[in-house]
């Protein structure tokens, strides 16, 4: 009876033991789940290890230690084709290389030249005599498409007209050393400012920030970010477009009456409030201003009255949300029979205009007749002055005397 139990208890320690050891990871590697490549170009995997307390002291990282990738499954003893690299090998089946520093723990690595049969699960395998081992719970996803993944635009805060507002544009760079380049078409003026930024898991991106003072005309306006990734000798691009949502006070605000013409009292009329605004206007207020005097009326976007004798003259509306208020221009309400007099300011204006224009006139008109009087006087005198002189003077006839000589001579 002893000798069974004894054998049971070392059955149950040996499935233990066997539990526990398939259960232990031998190597610990890090990686990103997933990676979205180009075909044509490279890819580049952030990778690092480490080892589990168990095997370390198995492990000496000052012996060369070899990277190995395994494709699709991690067990590759019945099939060899499964190892696609191992850095100890100058003949690989992907062209690539680890930049990273083994003996740090780094494995970093970058395969070229991508093709779509690359698209698989890549496993990690450290080789380090004695020590071998690979993690066979963790692998990278690389997915490789012929046209790139759209970026993604990012909006800090809210965009409200007259406040300065920064959008956000990125692009995975799977392949850092050709990164793509990020543009943006906006409908204003802008600055932009780009970097390549590293990720928590490790792989890159292109970050692209844009800076802009949004005004409401740019409400429901697109926005484009606009990726080009070089491949080979060509270029790959994708975009990603985004309507602009501007917060602005109420704009345009205008009000109308109906009907538009002189109304008879008791006629029904009725007065309408229009306003562009984002948010939407939440209150419409009505004023009338009648004898110099304003008065609030009502609220909502449309007023209809019946008319009486003290409901003519001016109205305007103000619309208003969370981010201001918008004025509009004043229309009439003119009764028939019951026109509201001119302000008698308008005809003391109109008054002393008048007269003042006819001063001037008067001004003028004396200025002229006094100057055309003198022309006259003085042309007068002139003509006499010279008829008495051809009369009297010497010099006359002596001119009259030498031609009257020279003809008797002839």
């Amino acid at each position: 009876m002893a000798c069974s139990e004894n054998m049971f208890f070392l059955i149950v320690l040996f499935i233990s033991g066997v539990l526990v050891s398939f259960g232990q990871r031998n190597l610990i590697a890090t990686m990103p789940d997933r990676l979205d490549v180009l075909t044509g170009s490279c890819v580049q995997i952030p990778c690092s290890f480490d080892i589990p307390d168990q095997h370390k002291d198995t492990f000496n990282s000052t012996i060369l230690t070899s990277g190995v990738w395994i494709k699709g499954n991690q067990y590759f003893g019945e099939r060899p084709d499964r190892v696609i690299f191992n850095s100890s090998e100058t003949v690989n089946r992907y062209q690539g290389t680890i930049t990273g520093n083994m003996s740090q723990k780094n494995c970093t690595t970058v395969f070229f030249n991508v093709t779509t049969s690359y698209s698989d699960k890549y496993y990690f395998r450290i080789e380090s005599k004695p020590f071998r081992g690979t993690d066979t719970e963790k692998s990278v996803n690389i997915v490789v498409r012929d046209f790139p993944s759209s970026p993604i635009i990012t909006v800090s805060g809210e965009v409200k007209e007259g406040t300065p507002v920064s959008l956000n544009c990125s692009a995975v760079a799977p392949c850092p050393e050709h990164p793509p380049e990020l543009t943006w078409t906006l409908p204003t003026q802008f600055t932009t400012e780009n970097q390549l930024q590293e990720n928590p898991d490790q792989t890159k991106s292109v970050l692209s920030t844009v800076t802009f003072t949004p005004s409401y005309l740019h409400h429901e306006k697109n926005i484009t970010c606009t990726s080009v990734y070089p491949v080979g000798t060509s270029n790959k691009r994708a975009e990603h477009n985004m309507m602009l949502n501007v917060s602005f006070s109420p704009k345009d605000t205008s009000a109308s009456i109906s009907p538009a013409d002189s109304v008879l009292v008791g006629s029904c009329v009725n007065l309408t409030c229009s306003s562009t605004a984002n948010p939407p206007v939440t209150n419409f207020t009505w004023f009338q201003i009648s004898e110099g005097k304003t008065t609030q009326v009502a609220s909502g976007q449309s007023y209809t009255l019946n008319v009486t004798v003290g409901d003519g003259g001016l109205y305007y509306c103000e619309a208003r949300n969370s981010h201001g208020c918008g004025k509009s221009k004043k229309v009439q309400l003119a009764i028939k029979g019951h026109e509201e007099p001119v302000n008698p300011k308008v005809f003391e204006i109109v008054g002393k205009t008048l007269g003042l224009i006819f001063l001037f006139s008067l001004i003028v008109f004396s200025a002229w007749r006094r100057r055309t009087s003198r022309l006259t006087t003085g042309f007068d005198m002139t003509d006499r002055s010279q008829g008495l002189v051809g009369m009297n003077s010497p010099v006359g006839t002596v001119c009259s005397n030498q031609a009257t000589a020279g003809r008797g001579n002839q």
